[in-house]
């Protein structure tokens, strides 16, 4: 509401005079900010619905078939009008402040007048409004750690949807990796897969462990104790026992999914149903869901890979990504977008990249070694003693 009173007091004074109200320039004469705002969901609320009664006056006028025209196409009431679409909704008349479940998704959403294309990302417990970058660097040990690619995309777009993204504009660009190391987030049974059959990596990260109780269950029978028959369709269990159906599913997530079930019979008979089923129903069965053949392979490769210590030898070189955000955060303010919008704050972060790889090259010109990770006063005592 502010960004739009303000873009009206320049391009349409006369016409803002005569369609506000003095009691306005309370409300939105100055910033929003947390402390001016009240401390109880009530009074919030209200707050929010006066708010949008003073923004739906201001549509009202705008679109009034005798208002001028041109007035329609002032960005900041298109921004006005979506942001109000997205926040209210009538109800006999009045308007109403939509509850969460009822906004649109994250992708959708505008957090920011300023910056339309700016949405709301959340980490674990870090909340912030604009992009994520995604930085790619090599990783030989007798050579200066150089970037070789940078993505910029909108905060709510999932690490794991840039995975093979990232590897395409590699192998376009003729640097692709032969092995590429990325955190968990990156990872899944289909980027693995994917990954392989489209451009030759290896991805290497740790990847997701089964969740499921019989596999934190010491005597568990877990998924990968199954054999599967993919010719036909059908499971064997470790006690000899063929699955019954085998059917496919589709979720949000996972579009291609197989559901496997045992027969009731079968199960209930069997000397190991504790160790297998936890259902106290008649219809004591077990159910297992698994990914297509090449995806399953890759996954339960992945896990058992990921216990050996060569992994953990291998994995240790993407520690020096984690560096270079540090370096980009600290020297070169890598999260603060002096832009608006993703093609401009992209540009941002390529020139970034740019001067860390200049930093570096000269560095490693000079003969200066790499640095070691940082180790704690108290650390380097013990090491010593």
């Amino acid at each position: 509401m502010r960004f739009a009173l303000n873009s009206f007091a320049v391009v349409a004074p006369d016409w803002l005079l005569a369609h506000s109200d003095a009691d306005w320039i309370e409300r939105y004469g100055h910033r929003i900010e947390e402390s001016r705002l009240p401390k109880s969901e009530g009074d919030r609320l209200a707050l929010a619905e006066l708010i949008g009664a003073d923004g739906w006056k201001v549509l009202s006028a705008v679109f009034d078939p005798l208002a001028p025209s041109w007035l329609r196409e002032i960005p900041a009431v298109q921004v006005l009008r979506q942001i109000w679409v997205q926040n209210y909704w009538m109800e006999d008349g009045h308007l109403r402040w939509r509850e969460a479940e009822n906004i649109p998704p994250a992708t959708l959403f505008i957090n920011s007048p300023y910056d339309p294309e700016a949405h709301l990302g959340k980490k674990r417990s870090t909340l912030w409004t604009g992009y994520k970058v995604h930085l790619t660097e090599t990783c030989e040990p007798t050579f200066p750690h150089l970037i070789t690619h940078v993505a910029t995309t909108p905060a709510p777009r999932t690490d794991e949807a840039m995975t093979e993204a990232i590897e395409e504009e590699l192998h376009q660009a003729d640097v692709p990796p032969g092995e590429h190391l990325v955190d968990a987030g990156y990872m899944s049974a289909r980027v693995l897969v994917n990954s392989q059959q489209r451009f030759g990596i290896e991805v290497l990260g740790p990847v997701s462990i089964d969740t499921q109780w019989q596999a934190r269950t010491p005597s568990g029978i877990d998924a990968s104790q199954f054999v599967l028959d993919w010719e036909h369709q059908q499971a064997t269990c470790p006690q000899g026992k063929t699955s019954t159906k085998w059917t496919w599913l589709s979720r949000k997530r996972h579009p291609n999914l197989i559901k496997i079930q045992f027969s009731t019979t079968d199960c209930r008979a069997c000397p190991r149903l504790g160790d297998c089923v936890h259902s106290t129903t008649k219809y004591q069965r077990r159910t297992l869901t698994v990914r297509p053949q090449a995806q399953h392979a890759a996954l339960q490769a992945a896990r058992q890979r990921q216990r050996n210590a060569t992994f953990q030898q291998t994995y240790a070189l993407r520690a020096g990504i984690e560096a270079t955000i540090s370096q980009g955060v600290r020297a070169f303010d890598l999260r603060r977008s002096r832009y608006l919008g993703l093609p401009k704050t992209h540009l941002q972060h390529l020139g970034i990249a740019a001067a860390i790889n200049l930093v570096r090259l000269v560095a490693w010109l000079d003969g200066d070694p790499l640095a070691p990770t940082r180790v704690s006063a108290f650390e380097r005592l013990y090491h010593a003693a």
